[in-house]
């Protein structure tokens, strides 16, 4: 039996408008080798200079992992050489980054968690985006020097399913931060995999393979199943040694499988040296103070709304996770209903109606909106299926609720003497069954309630319909 060893370091492209090292802006989509200038170009005689946004979202990102914030810390040259980095280096931090230990707490549908440690988060820039074209390759260097946070973990996750939780937990405290927009299609948050295993028992860490530049849970998950399989199978045939070597590796989305793209090189090979251009960045007392000042985090909202809404912890869970859905959450909230039926509505109904493509960010149904649909409910003027009917209108229409029920007439009869004729009418009609409803068969009260709802059409209001058939039946 083997166990699993996997630590990840995540990219985060941070969103500040210029680039780490100039004032070039940060724009994704822009013609290639408009946003550059002779820092990012790397020309001789051009000299960095440091942009203090990127260090302020480095310290709240910080902050939200409980790490250790270094108030000095040091710009390093890693020196490798790419055709898309015009320096021949990159300017990131090695000995002494900006933040220090932390952690983060994954939790687990059975209501258990974990504590994944965090090791450090350094800035550093980005390189360009090499674009092959059948046998010709181009340089776009828009991206090069946009600032990049790197977020690498401790090895402490033991299977796919806590990298995936991991990850989307970083995810979403990063969107919550407001520091990236984190959009995987675009890069701006993606992921290398550290893959190795050992045998049960043993505590010495084995040859890593790492997957570079992974950018979906989807295939991250799978990449990780694929090499875990491929580490043990070399293990059990003998041959890990020579089969399992330190290298990076990419994943093949297609053939679902990882190939070698290279060896792995080691701290040595990229003699890193301190940045001779870049003096050490000092966080002062009062920038610690004012940059370490965040917004409510997903844990902090999820423990809100299960002590102010009564939600359930994992309904919580599943709002929180997502930054739009928790917002469209709270504005829900803001129309005075229940904690629970706006969950419910919100988390499956909704999106059980989206067609590919809409998502609650750019969702048709406005949350005061789906709000308002429920308080119907709640106030008795609809039931619950005639709502899935008003939904249904409201996700192709953009028309106020009170409308669309009146439109399609499922306003519920919640007047008393209505109700009552209708009852009256269908127990004189069935004499026999009452007599043995009261004779102690109570299952029929049931049969009842199915024939007066079916006499209004389904516009009788249940709750009333059985409060007066009991009256009438006692």
């Amino acid at each position: 039996m083997f166990e699993v060893i996997i630590g990840l370091e995540v990219h985060v492209q941070l969103n500040t408008k210029s680039k780490l090292f100039c004032s070039c802006a940060t724009s994704f989509g822009e013609k290639p080798n408009t946003n550059v200038c002779p820092t990012c170009l790397g020309l001789p005689g051009a000299l960095p200079v440091l942009n203090k946004e990127a260090v302020h979202k480095a310290i709240m990102l910080g902050t939200a992992l409980k790490s250790q914030i270094n108030q000095k810390s040091i710009f390093n040259r890693k020196n490798y050489f790419y055709p898309d980095l015009p320096n021949g280096y990159q300017i990131s931090q090695f000995e002494v980054p900006v933040v220090g230990l932390g952690e983060l707490v994954i939790d687990f549908e059975d209501g258990t968690s974990k504590t994944i440690g965090v090791t450090r988060a350094h800035l550093e820039n980005d390189a360009g985006k090499n674009i092959h074209a059948g046998s010709v390759s181009h340089v776009d260097l828009n991206r090069a020097g946009t600032p990049l946070l790197e977020i690498v973990s401790e090895p402490d996750m033991r299977n796919a399913e806590e990298a995936i939780l991991y990850l989307k937990k970083l995810h979403s405290i990063v969107r919550y931060l407001g520091i990236s927009d984190a959009n995987m299609q675009e890069g701006s948050f993606r992921c290398d995999v550290n893959v190795s295993i050992r045998p049960k028992g043993d505590d010495k860490l084995y040859t890593r393979c790492e997957i570079k530049n992974m950018n979906s849970f989807k295939f991250i998950e799978k990449a990780i199943k694929y090499e875990v399989n491929r580490h043990i199978e070399a293990w059990e045939d003998g041959i890990h040694d020579t089969e399992i070597v330190q290298e990076t590796r990419l994943f093949d989305p297609d053939s679902g499988e990882t190939r070698s793209m290279r060896g792995k090189e080691d701290a040595a090979d990229y003699r890193y040296f301190p940045d001779p251009d870049l003096l050490p960045l000092i966080i002062t007392d009062e920038m610690m103070e004012k940059y370490s000042q965040i917004p409510e985090l997903p844990d902090e909202k999820k423990e809100r709304f299960v002590k102010e809404f009564g939600l359930k912890e994992y309904d919580a869970s599943v709002i929180t996770a997502s930054l739009e859905m928790a917002h469209y959450f709270d504005e829900m909230m803001k129309e005075g209903i229940s904690g629970k039926n706006a969950a419910t509505w919100l988390t499956v109904e909704l999106p059980g109606r989206f067609k590919e493509g809409v998502s609650i960010e750019n969702s048709p149904v406005e949350a005061k909106t789906l709000a308002t649909l429920v308080k119907r409910i709640e106030d008795g003027t609809i039931s619950g299926k005639a709502a899935k009917e008003v939904l249904d209108y409201l996700v192709e229409n953009d028309v106020e609720v009170d409308a669309v029920i009146e439109k399609l007439g499922l306003k519920q009869v919640s007047d008393d003497g209505a109700i009552l004729e209708i009852i009256d009418g269908i127990l004189a009609a069935n004499e026999d069954k009452v007599a043995e409803y009261k004779s102690g068969k109570e299952k029929l009260f049931g049969f009842f309630v199915g024939q007066t709802m079916k006499a209004s059409k389904g516009s009788a209001n249940p709750a009333k319909v059985n409060e007066l058939l009991k009256q009438r039946l006692s």
